[in-house]
């Protein structure tokens, strides 16, 4: 028997290959058999954008045996419809989620599935309601159905095996906003780090200081 003619057909939009891992593996325990959807205009530089592509590309093909449909990027739809938004994070992500799950939705209703999924809900840094809203918004018009699930328990754990596959980990979102934003977030949990140490080092200098008073006494 066939297991795979047993599941139902489902597009699912993919960010990257790491975030993949986890929801084509519950989805298939689940009864569904995922179709990747490739759509992430919002990618930047075009040489990112290419290394998790081709990073998903090969997972697909050598470890999950499952088909990638590589969509439109349409760049100066993004510039012209989410880059406005520029530092208003909500607003921006909200418009790349519709951008993005909407090229899903269109490919989806031509190649004739009904359910649609993303792995955008697997990382705890996204907007999880505000996909959520985006996404049951967009599907009915298309006449599909959503499937939604909170994938951001599997993440840990989604890391932990990208990381043993090798495959390349991005540190930000996918566009120069998100990856100045990142970059402001790990320079603060240096300087939290570095501060930390430095308590810890004058608790330990005082404490000493105090053992060689008492002496001296």
């Amino acid at each position: 028997m066939d297991v795979m003619k047993d599941r139902a057909p489902l597009l699912l939009h993919a960010c990257c290959g790491p975030c993949s891992l986890e929801p084509v593996r519950l989805l298939r325990e689940q009864g569904f058999e995922p179709t990747i959807c490739w759509t992430n205009p919002n990618i930047a530089p075009v040489a990112e954008h290419d290394l998790r592509l081709r990073t998903l590309q090969t997972w697909a093909a050598e470890v999950a045996h499952v088909d990638v449909i590589v969509a439109g990027d349409d760049r100066a739809a993004w510039e012209a419809g989410v880059a406005s938004a520029g530092w208003d994070r909500e607003r921006r992500c909200r418009a790349c989620y519709a951008l993005r799950l909407a090229e899903s939705c269109r490919v989806a209703r031509e190649r004739d599935f009904t359910y649609i999924s993303t792995t955008l809900v697997v990382s705890p840094y996204q907007l999880f309601d505000t996909c959520h809203d985006v996404l049951f918004a967009l599907a009915p018009r298309y006449g599909l159905t959503p499937v939604w699930q909170d994938f951001r328990a599997q993440y840990p754990e989604a890391t932990t095996q990208s990381r043993e596959l090798g495959m390349y980990r991005q540190n930000y979102c996918g566009c120069r906003f998100s990856a100045a934003e990142a970059a402001v977030d790990r320079q603060h949990a240096r300087d939290a780090r570095k501060a930390a140490r430095a308590q810890r080092r004058a608790a330990q200098t005082g404490a000493q200081s105090d053992k060689q008073s008492a002496v001296v006494r």
